[in-house]
């Protein structure tokens, strides 16, 4: 009896270690649901049904491989990743990548703001009330929160992305197609779908995410002994992530291409949903745009606070005060107010901006991926938890992939081809 009692105390203590872990892996994943990608699994279901669904499996792949090596290298190292870009590569380079991200998350945030505006325009609400209430929620929420309350406010936020899933349930797709089409690989050589294959799968990882987990962890204060499960974490983040994809593609497939009907935005894709399977699953889909939106226009705006401030060597943190991080809470503020300005400008070449910031995260995707796998490779930083032999050839093999495709992606959107 003893012995069951210690198993399960051991249990408890196990799961409440994981809960007072987790955080970063999950929140940083989940905006990778962000207007864009919503956007994106959107047209990929409308314009092929199911045919895209097995991508699914080598993008949640990719994404464990590179955030599971943020997360190391912050419980390791204790510190950021611009940070440690700065300390060995040297301020020239590092201010030259901050600027090229910064550029990129102007772009970022004008777009997700956009998707705030879309979404609450479903509900009958316009955008001259939705944005500018959402800009002051978000900037107010960081400036007068630590971070706790913050990323418990963020951890509510990904639950509701449950949204989709349900959205998926009530558009009754065939299960046994959906099914074999996510298990069975299948390819089309026309210029529409590789436009699509590129797309689905370059909009799994940008520049700005690696910055942020490896911040969160430092700030969360994870060490290496409690590694395991910031591990799953990261882990479950990706899974959980790439499953509200999943049901994004199948709700759109079962309604929208099973109909014909052609779409050009996640707006479209809502508002599409209403005659096709009712008013609670557009509704829903609508939601989980809004909350997508939101919730993206917090953290990219946060991140890029993060690793500015870390490459410049300049105070950051959710946990300090305005006068004592002043740079980080100016530059929050800053990016809040421009991308809700923006949007709310009538007319403002929304595309355009939105165009010129994917081009400027897919080239600066290829850097920050290689300047990572060079620093965790580092014996004198990351000492017994360097990469494993095995893990290296994945590693590499993804990020070598990972830019290909982001640079095949920018040369169609340059060239009018996606």
């Amino acid at each position: 009896m003893k012995l069951l009692g210690r198993r399960l105390q051991s249990r408890w203590g196990t799961v409440l270690i994981f809960l007072a872990v987790l955080g970063p892996g999950m929140i940083t994943a989940n905006v990778d649901n962000d207007a864009g990608g919503i956007t994106t699994y959107s047209l990929a279901g409308a314009q092929f049904g199911n045919k895209l669904l097995w991508t699914l499996i080598p993008i949640t792949i990719a994404l464990i491989v590179v955030q599971e090596m943020c997360a190391r290298m912050g419980a390791v190292t204790r510190k950021g990743l611009a940070d440690l870009i700065r300390e060995n590569f040297g301020v020239k380079l590092t201010f030259f990548l901050m600027v090229g991200l910064l550029l990129a998350d102007m772009g970022n945030t004008c777009a997700e703001f956009s998707g705030v505006a879309a979404s609450c325009e479903i509900f009958g609400i316009s955008k001259y009330i939705s944005v500018p209430l959402g800009a002051f929620a978000v900037w107010w929420l960081v400036l007068k929160g630590t971070y706790r309350s913050v990323e418990k406010v963020f951890l509510t936020a990904c639950v509701f992305y449950v949204s989709y899933i349900l959205s998926g349930l009530l558009a009754k797709p065939e299960w046994g197609g959906v099914l074999h089409d996510t298990v069975k690989p299948t390819f089309e050589f026309s210029g529409p779908y590789i436009a699509m294959f590129v797309g689905v799968i370059g909009t799994t990882i940008a520049p700005w995410m690696q910055f942020y987990l490896q911040a969160a962890v430092v700030d969360k204060g994870v060490t290496v002994r409690d590694y395991k499960f910031s591990r799953l974490d990261v882990i479950s983040g990706c899974v959980i992530t790439d499953i509200v994809a999943f049901f994004i593609i199948v709700a759109c497939s079962a309604t929208l291409f099973a109909h014909h009907v052609n779409i050009e935005t996640a707006k479209d894709a809502a508002e599409a949903l209403r005659p096709l399977a009712g008013n609670y699953c557009a509704y829903l889909f609508a939601f989980g745009l809004f909350n997508a939106g939101l919730f993206s226009a917090s953290i990219l705006p946060l991140a890029t606070a993060y690793y500015v401030c870390e490459g410049m060597g300049w105070e950051r943190g959710v946990d300090h005060r305005f006068h004592d991080a002043r740079e980080f809470y100016m530059l929050y503020t800053a990016l809040i107010v421009f991308g809700a300005g923006v949007v709310l400008i009538p007319q403002a070449p929304l595309l355009a901006i939105m165009f010129w910031s994917q081009v400027v995260n897919g080239v600066m995707l290829a850097p920050v991926l290689i300047l990572m796998l060079l620093l965790i490779n580092r014996v004198d930083l990351m000492g017994n938890w360097v990469n494993g032999r095995i893990f290296n050839i994945t590693a590499w093999v993804t990020t070598v992939i990972m830019v290909a495709l982001t640079l095949v992606l920018v040369f169609q959107m340059l060239t009018g081809q996606g």
